[in-house]
């Protein structure tokens, strides 16, 4: 993380990811940032978003407008500020910067593991990601990197991991597969998320104190963000025992979809609808009788 990043629309959608998956305050979080110096590059002036509240504010109406008083406003863009807004409910934010050669990174996390102690959720925000051959522990830049060994010691402590990952070039499905097959085979853990955004992928590595928890936490941010990359609609098909068959629309993220249902499927639709931002539910009634269907406008 660099203070140049501080409120880009990664940072939205971090910041958002984290507010969803910790339910509110009920799990406590430790953010270690990583934190490394501006470089001056382009990185981190990706802040449209707040000048778009009609596209970007209904996510996470809250965070949106502080980080627009903040950033767009007041020109702020250092880390700091998330502690100082309590971005992230029961959240602790490790601030110090993390150098590249291993005898200060070893320092930088034995304070780190001191500083997290008691918290359910880790947050490792690296500038790029978790490491990669080119780069060894110690070297020049690695300071951008999460290396296997902090990462599996993290898990070895009983915490739950949310892991920053910028993309490399590489085809991303398969990317996201592969890490998550390595990050399973390394840790030892038997179930890993991601949540995929535009050029980013977080990956969640639950404890098994907490899986429940993130489950019902992650229907949530479903329904809050969807897939950034392809909108999501959900679609639920209800069976009562009473002969009546829901078949229940639902979107998340973009206005104006049209829905249509057919039962029984005759090539011809029996009802259609359109989700807008303020209405995302529409349910299509339908009744089984003993040689028929009925459906209900």
């Amino acid at each position: 993380m660099k203070n140049q990043y501080f409120g880009d629309i990664n940072d939205y959608r971090k910041y958002s990811l984290l507010r969803i998956l910790t339910g509110p305050g009920k799990m406590s979080t430790a953010v270690c940032w990583m934190l490394t110096w501006d470089d001056g590059r382009t990185h981190g002036v990706f802040t449209g978003y707040l000048e778009q509240p009609e596209r970007w504010r209904h996510f996470d109406l809250d965070l949106y407008d502080r980080l627009r008083d903040t950033v767009a406003v007041n020109g702020i863009r250092d880390v700091r500020w998330a502690a100082k807004m309590e971005l992230i409910p029961s959240c602790r934010y490790y601030e110090v910067s993390l150098p590249d050669k291993r005898d200060g990174k070893s320092g930088y996390f034995r304070g780190f593991w001191c500083f997290a102690q008691g918290c359910d959720l880790i947050f490792f925000d690296p500038d790029n990601g978790i490491e990669v051959k080119s780069v060894p522990s110690g070297r020049k830049h690695s300071s951008k990197y999460l290396y296997w060994s902090e990462l599996i010691h993290a898990v070895s402590k009983g915490y739950s991991v949310l892991v920053y990952q910028h993309f490399p070039r590489e085809k991303r499905d398969k990317f996201i597969l592969r890490m998550a097959k390595e990050i399973i085979s390394r840790t030892g853990s038997s179930r890993i998320y991601s949540f995929r955004t535009a050029h980013v992928v977080f990956f969640l590595i639950p404890s098994s104190s907490s899986d429940v928890d993130f489950e019902k936490n992650i229907f949530r941010l479903k329904q809050t963000w969807g897939s950034q990359d392809n909108p999501d609609l959900f679609v639920k098909i209800w069976f009562d025992e009473s002969g009546r068959v829901d078949v229940n629309f639902f979107h998340v993220s973009v206005p104006d979809i049209e829905v249509y249902s057919d039962l029984p499927s005759d090539a011809t639709y029996d009802q259609r609808g359109t989700t807008i931002m303020a209405d995302r539910y529409i349910r299509h009634e339908y009744w089984r009788q003993r040689n028929s269907l009925t459906h209900i406008h």
